[in-house]
This record gives C-alpha cells, sequence and structure tokens, in this order.
C-alpha cells in the first residue's frame, strides 16, 4: 500500500550563513497533471529556512502532502559504527538531529559551527586537512546509487566547493528535529495511513528521470524545464523562467507526483531495519 497522498513539495536547500537564502526553493503541485507552482514567502521575498518550517507545518495539516528535500538526513553510520567516531555523539538519527540543534545556535536553525568548530576535525575544508579521500565517507544508500551507475553523491564530511552538502545537511537536520513531532520522516517513521510525510530527495534523480542526461541535470532555460515537465506528464511552465533552484524544485515535485504511487519506492531491497534507524534512505534509490 502506497500512502495516500493529495499534494507533493519539493524543496531545494540551503546551509548558507545567514537569515534569507536565494538557495532556497519551494516547489507545490496537486494531483493530476497541473504545472507545479512556485511557493513564495509571505511577504518575505526570500526564503529563510525557519520560514519554511512554518510553511510545511501549515502545509502538512491543510491536506496529505508529501515533503522532499534535498540534503542528506543523516551522516553516514554503518561504515564506522559512529556519526562522529571518537565523540561521544547519539547513535539514532533523531536523537542526533537533536544534538545537532541543541549545540549549535547558529541564525535561522543554521549548522555551520558544528563543522567549524565543535566537530571541525571529522570535516574536509582544504589540504591543511590532510588527504581528501580519508573523508569521503558515504552511506549505505550512497554507495548503493553509486554502484548502480547512478553517480557518485557528496559526502557530508566534504565541506569545501560550491557542491558541498555539508552544512546543508546539518542545518535541515536541525529543522526535521523541530518538525518530526508533527510531521512524520521516513525512513525513520514508517508511511503513516494517512496525512502527511517528508522525506528525502537526491534532484538529480528527478531530473535523470525526466530526460536530463547525466552530468546535465541543471536546467537553465525555459525550454530544457518545460521538456523535462513534459517528459514526466505536467503541464508546462508558462511563467517566467526561474533559476537553476526554482527549476529543481519544479521538476522534483512533478517527479514525486508521478513516483509516490510506486510500491517499490517505499521497500527498496538493501534498506535494512539498521540503516532505517541510523543513516535513513534516499526517496528513490532502489
Amino acid at each position: 500500500m502506497t500512502p495516500p497522498f493529495t499534494r507533493y513539495a519539493a524543496i531545494d536547500w540551503s546551509g548558507a550563513k545567514g537569515s534569507r537564502h536565494k538557495g532556497i526553493a519551494v516547489a507545490l503541485c496537486e494531483k493530476g497533471n497541473a504545472v507545479p507552482q512556485l511557493i513564495h514567502p509571505p511577504g518575505e521575498g526570500v526564503w529563510s529556512r525557519s520560514g519554511v518550517a512554518r510553511w510545511l507545518l501549515k502545509a502538512a495539516a491543510e491536506a496529505p502532502t508529501l515533503f522532499g528535500f534535498d540534503f542528506s538526513f543523516a551522516p553516514p553510520f554503518l561504515a564506522r559504527g559512529s556519526y562522529m567516531p571518537g565523540d561521544d555523539v547519539p547513535v539514532k538519527a533523531p536523537l542526533f538531529w537533536a544534538y545537532v540543534d541543541g549545540i549549535c545556535d547558529d541564525a535561522d536553525l543554521g549548522a555551520a559551527s558544528l563543522l567549524e568548530q565543535t566537530h571541525r576535525r571529522h570535516f574536509y575544508f582544504g589540504k591543511a586537512d590532510g588527504i581528501k579521500a580519508d573523508f569521503m565517507h558515504n552511506r549505505a544508500c550512497e554507495a548503493h546509487y553509486n554502484a548502480d551507475g547512478g553517480g557518485k553523491p557528496s559526502t557530508v564530511y566534504d565541506a569545501i566547493g560550491a557542491a558541498q552538502v555539508a552544512k546543508a545537511s546539518f542545518a535541515g537536520m536541525r529543522l526535521l528535529h523541530h518538525v518530526r513531532p508533527h510531521v512524520p520522516v521516513w525512513p525513520f517513521d514508517p508511511p503513516p495511513m494517512s496525512g502527511s510525510l517528508i522525506v528525502e530527495i537526491y534532484t538529480s534523480i528527478a531530473a535523470r528521470a525526466a530526460g536530463r542526461p547525466k552530468g546535465r541535470t541543471k536546467m537553465r532555460d525555459l525550454a530544457a524545464l518545460n521538456d523535462a515537465l513534459l517528459a514526466l506528464g505536467s503541464a508546462p511552465h508558462e511563467e517566467s523562467p526561474p533559476d537553476d533552484h526554482g527549476a529543481d524544485a519544479l521538476v522534483t515535485a512533478a517527479w514525486l507526483r508521478n513516483a509516490a504511487p510506486r510500491p517499490s519506492l517505499w521497500t527498496p531491497p538493501a534498506l535494512t531495519r539498521q540503516i532505517a534507524e541510523t543513516e535513513g534512505w534516499t526517496f528513490g534509490v532502489i
């Protein structure tokens, strides 16, 4: 049985410092084939992370909604038996989210201080930290995705460069800690019989499903965006073309609408109970 959602939301996330983040984009679509719509924060222009949390809780109460966030919901655990080997940290993801939230006082659910100060030795910021390969630890779902030809996702321990997901992921864990009492988070929680749910997404999976070639998943013009939406059975986007964050969110919302009814995506064979409790799983990786 697949959860009975009536709306699908994709959030392109950001871990940047500060209180407003141009890298955040939120898209929402209903059942059917209507084009997803970009959601803007009321009267604010640019999203804050806490604003996304407030919007999510309101939207979840309005209708059964599947929310997809583009960040890693937990660090790798299985390969080394700890999120931060040698440091005293929790061993289950929801407890780790609470730990992250408790030690970070960064603005707007930020978590840069965790990387830069509290657990600095676990993160790669440049050559002074040693050999980068020594920091390249992956979760089971990331290794599975890579082995299946999907590509090599970034690790949360890599904190350098434009492609790094470290700050965004730990900031996202703070958000999960705040919203989980109200909205369950898969696979740490089972899909509900009714109501809303949060899952981890990888926008490149949606782009590839929409026909974008490997290594060229970004859509920076209206024609490319609408080709992707058409491939996913969606009506076209008829407004001004969004930036690449907005395009990612629009296409991923349309992909979530198609993917959510597929039972196989909710029961990946490689997803064990231990993985579900510690590392989580990216929805769409089977």
